[in-house]
């Protein structure tokens, strides 16, 4: 009975996974190989010329939706280490309330606060308006319905999930590591680079990953702030999915997208060196 002690407390979560994970996922690869429509139905037949066909469809708005991901990606990094290194080191007392207003943006509703950008970013908002009337801005200038807009909301709404888990690896430096560095003549830029930057990759690789996936695959800020031009794979696969009602086309597209993410994160973690993180990680 003891040996089974383990597997018995894990049978809940493996339970979880295999319901809300492993059933949807056999689920949608079953209907990216059927054909048909919402009328007559939909039948097996393993085509898997789905995934050509979509793929030829709509690789531009795949291209545009790592390209945007990935420099909302860059961004959050360049914008929130500073931001984690500050509050890990210069915090003090003060850190919870720094976190806590790092977080209050979650107390609303992801698409309100979506949308509150499309107003603060309108040509004629708060903001551009203002500027425009006072002449520091020429009339026909906008934001709104381009790429600058989208991925400034894609950054601002995932920017905590990169703060936080660097923040976490930044907490766990010990202060007398960097004294030691620096009492062996390393400037402050060679302690932060041989020391603090080493021990913190745990952190940058987990904002990396919590950030570029949900980036990549989100609908909202496209929606919101973006126009035809600047339409994401996200969109594609809500509209063939709840308006064109292609079940198909729109699952060929999810298992596309996540096979390139997986892809991704793969050449990713080798480039980094999965190995070392994890190491340093578990110290």
């Amino acid at each position: 009975m003891r040996r089974l002690t383990p597997y018995l407390l894990a049978l809940p979560s493996w339970m979880w996974l295999a319901i809300f994970l492993v059933v949807p996922m056999v689920a949608m690869a079953s209907v990216s190989l059927q054909t048909g429509n919402a009328i007559d139905g939909f039948a097996m037949t393993f085509s898997f010329s789905n995934y050509s066909d979509a793929l030829g469809r709509y690789s531009t708005q795949l291209v545009r939706s790592l390209i945007y991901g990935g420099l909302a990606t860059v961004a959050m990094l360049v914008i929130g280490y500073p931001v984690a290194y500050f509050i890990a080191f210069k915090g003090g007392a003060r850190k919870s309330m720094y976190l806590f207003l790092l977080l209050l943006p979650f107390f609303v509703s992801f698409v309100l606060r979506t949308i509150s950008w499309n107003f603060l970013l309108s040509d004629n908002g708060i903001l551009f308006g203002t500027l425009k009337g006072w002449g520091l801005l020429p009339d026909d200038f906008h934001v709104l319905a381009t790429p600058f807009a989208v991925i400034a909301g894609l950054t601002y709404n995932f920017l905590p999930f990169m703060i936080l888990p660097i923040y976490v690896a930044l907490e766990r430096v010990d202060p007398r590591v960097v004294e030691a560095a620096q009492d062996l003549y390393a400037t402050r830029a060679a302690a932060f680079r041989r020391v603090v930057l080493p021990l913190s990759l745990p952190g940058v690789f987990a904002g990396v990953l919590m950030t570029f996936v949900p980036a990549t695959a989100d609908p909202i800020n496209a929606a919101v702030l973006g126009g035809r031009s600047t339409t994401m794979i996200g969109n594609i696969i809500q509209t063939e999915y709840l308006t064109n009602l292609d079940y198909p086309t729109a699952s060929a597209l999810s298992f596309t997208l996540m096979a390139v993410l997986l892809v991704g994160i793969f050449i990713y973690a080798r480039a980094l060196g999965t190995e070392n993180v994890l190491e340093a990680a578990a110290r």
